[in-house]
């Protein structure tokens, strides 16, 4: 998962899997990580917008608007933040494709990323 690499000022640099989640040992890292991707780009959807204006754009309270920029997302699963993004006139497609290779990860199993079109 990491690979260890001679750092010449403080010893060792490990490199990352690309989900910090995983790399701190948390349970449920790849649904942390899709939440938090998810969360970002409903939070560009919302810039410029007062949390009161947001929350009733998306129809939640406004301390839920605050925990959401605040990255505290105990209270929003995947699902809730795909539905959150289409009250931002945004369509969410899904695609599945077969497995991209990459040297960072040993594992055989897919990840999910999220992108967001202009």
């Amino acid at each position: 998962m990491k690979a260890k690499s001679k750092h010449p000022a403080s010893g060792y640099v490990e490199t990352g899997s690309g989900n910090v989640f995983a790399d701190l040992g948390l349970p449920d890292s790849d649904d942390r990580r899709l939440r938090v991707q998810l969360a970002m780009r409903l939070i560009d959807l919302l810039e410029g917008m007062t949390q009161t204006v947001a929350a009733k754009r998306l129809g939640i309270s406004q301390p839920h608007v605050s925990e959401l920029k605040r990255f505290k997302l105990a209270r929003f699963s995947s699902e809730r933040l795909l539905h959150l993004i289409t009250l931002m006139d945004r369509d969410v497609e899904i695609f599945i494709r077969p497995r991209m290779p990459s040297p960072r990860r040993g594992s055989m199993a897919g990840e999910v990323t999220v992108w967001a079109a202009a």
